[in-house]
């Protein structure tokens, strides 16, 4: 049956190859869309489950951009029992030289050493620690401007996580006097064997203006990766609907034009679902193939985006083990329901119709 299937597909080359590049076309857009979205809030997740155990927020607030919380909070946490440390962070955006936006990071003095340093030192007083990624960006290697206030490059660092190697930090205090608030969020460190629940409720109750969570629980629930998570998901159908279209299309021109074919096999004997078993058979070696192509294509442009130096590496695509199945099961679906439809219009037709070559 396979030896079947192959010759089949080499018989109508110019069908197999439109299907084929269609398939990839609709499969790598289904994993750039994904890996994308993933990267995007692994990144994030990352450099929030780095800081602490505990995040707390300003009440009910949509985003952490728009979090305003009172840092003199920290000197209460850093009283209660089975508190390791505690730092603040501010998190911002602004136009940097030519670069239409950056991350602006305000953080405490604790938090410095987050920031792997690979030149000078860290910063102090009207200085910012520059990305690696933005730094070799940067015309000038000594200074820059932030929100119409100039800041001395005091240092430069890498990170893994694009978000920040493609940021500046400064201190705190200063970068709440640009974005007019104390801190955007507070990061909780606690001992080790520490009940987390009981610990979050005894911080909430140091304010009502606060909610506190712990790290896991925040990065699950956060409204962003939801969005960011279902569109994703929207657009990924939008795309396997948009292949479905095209493959059953193509499909039903092949079988069409294969209709003498099937009739003379009808007409000796061969059962019709013997022959919708040879051209699933064919669908199962396209979507295969076309999968394998495609995860090949998918890596190498992901590879292109993660080092584009226009994107600061701010996008980064993450290609898991479940979305490669997720991925592999929706191709080799797409395939067979594309053949399977038309495949099913030919097995109602009479043969001997098919042998007269009439339309199906």
């Amino acid at each position: 049956m396979i030896s079947s299937a192959l010759k089949a597909l080499k018989a109508n080359r110019l069908k197999t190859t439109l299907i084929y590049l269609s398939l990839i076309f609709s499969i790598t857009s289904i994993f750039l869309i994904s890996s994308i979205s993933n990267g995007i809030i692994s990144m994030y997740s990352s450099m929030l489950k780095s800081d602490g155990d505990i995040i707390i927020t300003q009440a009910k607030i949509s985003d952490t951009f728009f979090s305003n919380v009172d840092i003199n909070l920290i000197e209460k946490i850093n009283k209660l029992s089975n508190i390791k440390d505690s730092s603040a962070i501010i998190v911002g955006a602004s136009p940097v030289e030519k670069l239409p936006i950056v991350a602006v990071y305000g953080v405490t003095k604790n938090r410095f050493t987050n920031y792997k340093l690979v030149k000078n030192s860290y910063p102090k007083e009207n200085e910012v620690l520059v990305g690696q990624s933005i730094y070799e960006q940067l015309e000038n290697k000594n200074s820059i401007e932030i929100a119409n206030k100039t800041f001395k490059i005091s240092g430069v660092f890498e990170s893994s996580i694009g978000f920040e190697n493609g940021g500046v930090v400064l201190n705190i205090k200063e970068a709440g006097e640009i974005f007019n608030k104390s801190a955007s969020m507070i990061m909780v460190n606690s001992k080790i064997d520490t009940d987390i629940e009981n610990l979050v409720k005894e911080i909430s109750t140091l304010s009502s203006k606060i909610e506190v969570k712990s790290t896991d629980s925040f990065v699950d629930n956060y409204n962003k990766f939801k969005i960011i998570q279902t569109s994703s998901n929207a657009i990924s159908f939008i795309a396997f609907a948009m292949g479905l279209l095209g493959i059953v299309s193509i499909m039903s021109i092949t079988i069409n034009q294969r209709k003498s074919e099937f009739g003379i096999k009808r007409a000796i004997g061969i059962p019709m679902k013997r022959i919708v078993f040879q051209i699933m058979s064919e669908s199962f070696i396209l979507g295969f193939f076309s999968f394998i192509s495609a995860f090949i294509l998918s890596h190498v442009v992901l590879y292109f985006i993660k080092n584009s130096s226009q994107l600061q590496g701010y996008v980064n695509g993450e290609i898991s083990t479940n979305l490669a199945i997720y991925v592999f099961l929706t191709s080799i679906a797409m395939a067979m329901l594309g053949a399977v439809i038309p495949a099913l219009n030919a097995a109602k037709t009479d043969p001997v119709i098919l042998i007269q070559g009439n339309k199906i």
